[in-house]
């Protein structure tokens, strides 16, 4: 096992190809799965189709992605687990482990090829694998939290709610919240996230966008038209409520008050942005702990990378966006830098990530 294995990845020499560990449950698959990488110049290292043989070939071979086409009831999610939690590689989905990708998302898998690609033809479905293949391998990934459970000896549910029983109650009351941090190119990758939720999610969203005042108002607006879940601007005292999704004001910070309460404050003197992120997010990680979802998306500086490791030390499940999908990849590489992000992901995984992530935490009781 390499203990640097992601440090090293983002070094990758561009002369050289990129190198998988291809992991199938037929040796007939594995056989087309390797023809197929081998026509686009893929080196493909070595082969598996047991999720041990799997996890000593990775650990081994250190490869720059994992191909995963293994079914995930059958081995396909207790692999992204180990690898993640042992020897951390970006893992691409397809195929058979593309079935309820969003499990295996949740659990630090980082793309997945669209169903329906190998139907267009060998030449086309070895192309499709290459790219998403090469756009994995510059994902910077670390060790995933749940991957830990599960090598301590705790395993997580294949599927289905978990019925991990909260440390008491007054964590099972408190709803799942969802915080969100944007800046440069916020809002467009705001509608691409928003407009993926599922319309039934039992969370509260809080997002924080960068914006100049008066402009936040038209930004709800034209949010709410695109995303499934209704989008209003935060007030002073207002509610978290689940399947709502509220901005931040543009001319105060959000904070997150204990009793699921927002608070608008009044700016630091020389404070730099306004809303500034890292306030939201570490009242958030006061208030509500280990049941917060928290992302930070495209954005120059470093506003939100400091809040963010205060949610992940508290037990919060943290995203950050991934370079290639980023308008500015300032943001997250700053938490990526404080290793503040459980997950780093393209820009249309983390919406499948956050319902997962929510799904996990369960429903709260009412309060």
């Amino acid at each position: 096992m390499r203990s640097s294995y992601a440090d090293e990845r983002l070094a990758l020499d561009p002369a050289r190809p990129v190198s998988v560990v291809v992991v199938a449950g037929t040796q007939v698959r594995l056989s087309r799965l390797d023809q197929l990488l081998a026509s686009t110049g893929v080196l493909v290292l070595g082969t598996a189709r047991t999720v041990d043989d799997a996890v000593v070939a990775v650990c081994e071979h250190g490869p720059d992605v994992v191909l995963l086409d293994l079914a995930l009831a059958a081995g396909g999610l207790e692999l992204v687990e180990r690898v993640m939690a042992r020897c951390p590689a970006p893992i691409v989905l397809t195929g058979a482990a593309a079935e309820d990708a969003d499990l295996a998302l949740a659990a630090g898998a980082v793309d997945v090829v669209p169903a329906g690609s190998e139907a267009q033809g060998s030449g086309t479905y070895a192309r499709t694998l290459s790219r998403h293949i090469a756009v994995a391998s510059r994902v910077r990934v670390i060790t995933h939290p749940r991957g830990r459970l599960r090598e301590r000896g705790y395993a997580a549910e294949p599927a289905g709610p978990s019925t991990t029983q909260p440390a008491n109650g007054e964590a099972r009351r408190r709803p799942p919240l969802v915080v969100i941090g944007a800046s440069t190119g916020g809002p467009p990758a705001l509608a691409a996230l928003l407009g993926q939720l599922p319309a039934d999610l039992p969370a509260s969203v809080v997002v924080v966008q960068h914006m100049a005042e008066g402009f936040v108002e038209g930004l709800a607006q034209w949010l709410g038209d695109i995303s499934p879940l209704p989008v209003s601007v935060a007030l002073h005292g207002d509610r978290l409520r689940p399947g709502h999704v509220v901005l931040a004001p543009s001319d105060g910070n959000l904070v997150i008050e204990p009793g699921c309460r927002m608070s608008i404050e009044e700016p630091r003197e020389g404070q730099f942005h306004i809303p500034e992120i890292d306030r939201t997010f570490r009242s958030a990680a006061a208030a509500c702990r280990e049941r917060v979802v928290g992302v930070l998306l495209t954005g120059m500086g470093r506003d939100g990378a400091a809040g963010l490791l205060a949610l992940r030390r508290v037990g919060a499940f943290t995203i950050a966006q991934d370079e290639v999908t980023s308008a500015v990849w300032g943001m997250p590489a700053a938490a990526v830098a404080l290793d503040a992000a459980d997950l780093e992901l393209p820009l249309p995984r983390i919406a499948p990530a956050i319902a997962a992530a929510v799904a996990r935490l369960g429903v709260a009781e009412a309060v």
